[in-house]
């Protein structure tokens, strides 16, 4: 029996551990299924079977397929190969059908047909538009179709077979075999001339038992993809050869499918450890490949002289990293007439000192990359690209009429004369790479801007002895000048004349001083590292990017283009003057320019050139005093470290964002209009004088400005004002803030002692405030609070609706040292505010007596803060009926502390309170809160730095967290 198996092993399972096995292989063949290095065991004998008829002995993938089918058999390791030890340990057991004889890949697809007639079906078209979405899918059903096998396969080891698996796992969660670190897929064919009787399973039967039906035992267990030949193949066309290899353990239509030679017209050995005899065993299974890669195996010379004569196809080779005789090149022209691709890297050609021809009528592309070669001639009549980049030949003649890419980039060996030989022997040169050629003259460019009239791309980069001295290039389109020495300002006149350049290059160019060029095509232009680069001018239409960077001396800039949309200035320190007509910038960031003066704000503003700019960074610009910008169209303005700016005047509609730190000096802003949503001001400590126009402005912080003293703030859509700190700010200013933002709901008026009661009293305007904090203020009395609460009381209240508070809900109080005891009677007597909930005393000198009617009183207060407050001394809500019932608000029933009256208490409507903090109050020498005071939502109680506190008795059910540090 011929047996042909897919080898799927690690390199822990090379030759080494499993020599015995290798030796008892046949015949086999190798097809790299990836990048990982790994020695190849393949059987020797091979001569046999080449004389067969190849479409009757090669039964493609077989032992794959059977080790998945298999059921109780074993493997006889007499007749199988070391490597394959790997593959019965992931699958867990391996079985040979009896009696399948050897054939080709086409034949094998033809067997199954008897059974699987719904294969034959119509071909299947498809134009290819999404190639990711078929590349998707024959992942995800090569991924099912494994898993559905090795399921498969594992029913079949436990009815039959007790091996171990343990180089391979199987990851359910994808659906797809995880290779280990080191393993590498191998499609390899092995034919094998067997008796029949020596195929017995491991109970000495036969490898397929059948039952009366003719049915074979294990026919249930076969994975069958119901697919069509064609729609099969196309689907498998997206797959790399490891995932080939994966498939063909699925069944045997997808063993013959990716066996298919349109899978397998690259033969990629590159860094293989192949043998000649091993790689013409693969050339002869394949010999309708294309491409071939043995750059870097050994005996590089004897493999490409076998793949030059068994493959009459081949059309790209790759060499390299070694040595390749005179006969190698003269096989080409004789030999090899369909190739149209040669790659040759890092090799020495002949014997490094004599001259190589290379003859060749059909070759379109060559690359001759760090090649030892003393000379060199190419005569390929046909030839249209040549790279000899970074060889060390002295001479190269070249013979190539339509040739029109040459790359001779870093060949440091070749003379000014060979160059300009080699250039001007090929007139229909278009793209021409000599970087790093030091010995490059004008004399040499002038030759070759004479001979090749079509030249459009020229790289002469690092080439110091160059200056375009009398060089002309109309047709040039990019030109790369990198670290030329030789270019100075008078070289511009040059390539002024390149009237369809499109990418100039001036890298590294140290003599250069200016720049002024009006080039109509000019697209792209790179100035970086130019150190006595002082001015620039261009004027081209169609100038989409500018580079300047790290130019020291660059001092004034005028760009004139149609197209450009960003420009970024970075660094300039010398920058003084900008003049711009680009009607399409959008964005501009002038970074450090340090030296930019005020002007630069007319530049930008309507009117100066950039009619649709959209973002402006002119951080750490610090010569910049008073910035004065008018656009229609500006959106985001950075100012970040311009430290010297007093005045700030913004008249942009549509500014969004603006950014001030580090603007220490601002004494004077107005943002009339903007179209800011919010805006911090808190880091302008100078700030003195403030107007502000915002249609959309919600957030505005003025915390931190100690000296602002006029304020005009007209933001229908404020709704929260921080002006903590605001020492100056007066009633005036807040009156009329109230005025223009009804919409308020958060004011935080902090250490604001300028505010009075004329202030206070136009928070009646404010229909939605639902948190005032007046903290370290120098209020006396808060009649001005609560009488604007009355008047809004009575108007708002019919109509409100319910989601909406009555004033606040949120009240601080912070250090409010001048109030007196009553100050706080309208929050309980006249139910002032009453959708209170959190309330700040902290620091007060409101007494015992005040505080304690506020607690009784006020049951829905819900967060209550006593910090510091020095005359707390107990926080005693009663011990006995009748202390309890002396406090205002409370009835309690007589039967209240009766015995079993515990439930009935709790039955009483409950305080709200949930959180109380009396931190720092060092006269609290006992805290009581018995059931009666229904403090039942009480979950935080802080008395730390309570220092005499002796006894805290507490019937708070719901308490999680109490500190009694």
């Amino acid at each position: 029996m011929k047996i042909l198996c897919c080898l799927c092993f690690s390199e822990e399972d090379e030759p080494g551990e499993e020599e015995d096995s290798v030796e008892a292989m046949k015949e086999g063949g190798f097809v790299n299924g990836g990048n990982s290095e790994g020695n190849i065991g393949i059987p020797e004998e091979a001569e046999d079977v080449r004389g067969r008829d190849r479409d009757e002995h090669l039964r493609l993938f077989e032992g794959m397929v059977e080790a998945v089918r298999g059921g109780g058999a074993h493997w006889d390791d007499s007749l199988s190969v070391g490597a394959l030890d790997s593959l019965r340990a992931s699958m867990r057991t391996s079985r040979r059908s009896k009696g399948e004889s050897s054939s080709g890949s086409s034949a094998a697809a033809s067997e199954d047909c008897d059974h699987d007639s719904h294969h034959k079906r119509a071909k299947v078209h498809s134009d290819f538009h999404e190639l990711d979405n078929w590349h998707g899918f024959a992942m995800l059903l090569l991924d099912s179709s494994v898993c559905e096998c090795c399921y498969s396969t594992a029913i079949c080891s436990v009815a039959g077979n007790s091996n171990s698996s343990g180089d391979r796992n199987y990851d359910n969660t994808h659906g797809s075999f995880v290779a280990s670190k080191n393993e590498i897929f191998h499609h390899t064919f092995m034919l094998n001339n067997v008796d029949e009787e020596n195929q017995v399973d491991s109970s000495g039967g036969k490898d397929n038992e059948e039952d009366e039906s003719g049915t074979s035992k294990t026919e249930d267990l076969e994975v069958r993809m119901d697919l069509t030949d064609d729609l099969l193949h196309m689907v498998f066309s997206f797959l790399d050869h490891i995932n080939l290899c994966r498939a063909a353990i699925v069944c045997r239509q997808w063993r013959a499918a990716s066996a298919h030679e349109d899978f397998w017209r690259c033969l990629n050995f590159e860094n293989r450890n192949i043998s000649v005899e091993q790689f013409g065993d693969m050339c002869w299974r394949y010999p309708n490949a294309t491409e071939v890669n043995v750059s870097g195996t050994p005996a590089i010379h004897m493999l490409v002289m076998r793949a030059i004569s068994s493959l009459r196809n081949l059309e790209v080779l790759t060499v390299g990293r070694g040595q390749l005789g005179d006969t190698f090149f003269h096989s080409l022209a004789t030999d090899c007439h369909a190739l149209k691709r040669l790659n040759i890297n890092d090799a020495t050609l002949g014997n490094g000192t004599q001259e190589i021809p290379i003859n060749h009528d059909r070759l379109r592309h060559l690359q001759l990359t760090k090649c030892r070669v003393m000379r060199i001639s190419i005569r390929c009549p046909q030839l249209e690209t040549l790279s000899l980049k970074r060889s060390n030949m002295a001479q190269a003649l070249l013979n190539c009429p339509l040739l029109h890419d040459l790359d001779i980039g870093s060949c440091h060996k070749l003379s000014d004369a060979a160059i300009r030989s080699a250039a001007t022997s090929c007139p229909q040169l278009e793209s021409l790479d000599m970087s790093n050629c030091s010995c490059v003259s004008d004399e040499t460019l002038r030759e070759i801007a004479l001979n090749c009239a079509s030249l459009r791309d020229l790289d002469a980069s690092y080439c110091p002895n160059i200056s375009l001295e009398s060089v002309r290039l109309p047709a040039l389109k990019v030109l790369k000048l990198d670290s030329c020495e030789g270019i100075t300002s008078a070289s511009m006149a040059a390539i002024a004349y390149s009237y369809s350049l499109e990418v100039l290059v001036l890298d590294n160019c140290s003599l250069l001083a200016s720049v002024s060029l009006d080039l109509p095509c000019l697209q792209n232009i790179r100035l970086v590292h130019c150190r006595k680069f002082a001015e620039l001018s261009l004027r081209s239409l169609k100038l989409s990017s500018i580079m300047v960077s790290n130019c020291p001396l660059l001092r004034q800039i005028n760009i004139t283009s149609d197209s450009l949309q960003k420009l970024s200035l970075q660094k300039q320190e010398s920058l003084t003057t900008l003049t711009l007509q680009c009607q399409s910038l959008q964005e501009v960031d002038l970074t450090d320019c340090e030296s930019l003066t005020n002007s630069i704000c007319d530049v930008f503003s309507d009117g100066g050139g950039c009619p649709m700019l959209k973002t402006l960074i002119l951080a750490n610009c610090e010569c910049l005093t008073a910035v004065h910008f008018s656009s229609t169209s500006l959106v985001s303005l950075s100012l970040d470290g311009c430290r010297a700016i007093t005045s700030l005047e913004l008249k942009c509609p549509y500014l969004e964002k603006v950014s001030l730190d580090g603007c220490d000096h601002l004494e004077r802003a107005e943002f009339c209009p903007v179209g800011l949503r919010s805006l911090n001001l808190g880091i302008c400590p100078k700030l003195n004088v403030l107007g502000i126009e915002a249609p959309n402005m919600e957030l505005l912080e003025l915390k931190g400005c100690g000296v602002l003293s006029e304020a005009f703030i007209n933001c229908p859509l404020l709704t929260s004002l921080d002006a903590s700190f605001c020492s100056q700010l007066k009633d005036d200013c807040l009156s009329a803030t109230t005025a223009s933002c009804p919409k308020i709901e958060s004011l935080i008026l902090m250490s604001c002692p300028s505010v009075g009661s004329d202030g206070l009293y136009s928070l009646s305007c404010l229909k939605r405030l639902t948190v005032l904090d007046l903290s370290y203020t120098f209020l006396t009395n808060l009649l001005p609070v609560f009488e604007s609460c009355v008047e809004l009381k009575a108007s708002f209240n019919a109509f409100r609706p319910a989601h909406i508070p009555i004033f606040s809900s949120v009240l601080k109080l912070q250090a409010c040292k001048y109030l007196i005891d009553s100050s706080l009677e309208p929050l309980y007597k006249e139910d002032a505010l009453p959708s209170l909930q959190e309330l700040d005393l902290s620091y007060g000198t409101l007494c015992q007596s005040a505080i304690e009617e506020l607690l009784s009183c006020c049951t829905h207060l819900t967060h209550v803060s006593l910090n510091g407050c020095v005359n707390m001394h107990d926080l005693n809500w009663g011990s006995s009926s009748e202390q309890l019932s002396e406090l205002p608000g409370i009835s309690v029933p007589s039967d209240m502390f009766s015995p079993g009256s515990d439930h009935e208490a709790i039955q009483q409507p409950n305080r709200l309170l949930q959180n109380l903090n009396c931190v720092g109050c060092p006269n609290i020498k006992k805290v009581l809160i018995p059931p009666a005071a229904r403090c039942f939502h009480l979950s935080s109680l802080n008395l730390s730095l309570s220092i005499h506190l002796k006894e805290v008795d507490l019937a708070c059910f719901n308490l999680c967290f109490l500190n009694l540090r």
